[in-house]
């Protein structure tokens, strides 16, 4: 007959007994609680220059027409756009709007289903990477006012070299 042990083999755990007036409470992280967001469109050149626009209202074809009029408004001449498929760029109210300002902004669409063709997914991952380390937002308003900080401000350019290396990223080239 087998003599059988309090624990088997592999399964026996230890602890390390509680170091003497060590703190037994659980540390408190301030935060609301609330889930909220904000959204942020952005448009990339190659040579270096970045415009965004941060919003609170949900992304649909109005918001498209008053981001591409604020950028149609930074130039003197006529500005490619390159943009995914989102239905509010194919919305009747874009294509409207383009045809408005034809000398001033053309769209040109990426292939379907191709994020990793998208410089400006990169700035999303940046923007979810670095946001949460650094604000303090209790409410939207608050985090659309703090995320711009985090972006370069539209007065002052981005430095170059970090707006061209979205484009050298393997999957964008």
């Amino acid at each position: 007959m087998r003599s059988s042990s309090p624990t088997r083999s592999g399964s026996a755990r230890t602890r390390s007994p509680a170091a003497p007036g060590a703190p037994k409470a659980t540390p408190v992280v301030r935060r609301t609680g609330n889930r909220f967001s904000v959204n942020a469109m952005s448009a990339l050149s190659a040579c270096g220059r970045m415009h965004f626009m941060v919003f609170t209202e949900s992304f649909d074809a109005k918001a498209m027409c008053r981001f591409l009029a604020r950028l149609a408004g930074h130039f003197d001449h006529k500005v490619h756009l390159i943009v995914d498929r989102h239905s509010a760029h194919r919305s009747k109210t874009v294509r409207t709007w383009l045809a408005d300002h034809k000398d001033e902004i053309e769209l040109h669409f990426l292939p379907s289903y191709s994020p990793k063709l998208n410089p400006n997914e990169l700035i999303n991952a940046d923007l979810k990477r670095s946001l949460p380390h650094t604000h303090r937002a209790r409410n939207r308003a608050a985090l659309a006012a703090e995320t711009p900080q985090i972006l370069p401000p539209p007065t002052a350019p981005a430095p170059p070299h970090i707006v061209t290396g979205y484009f050298k990223a393997p999957h964008v080239r």
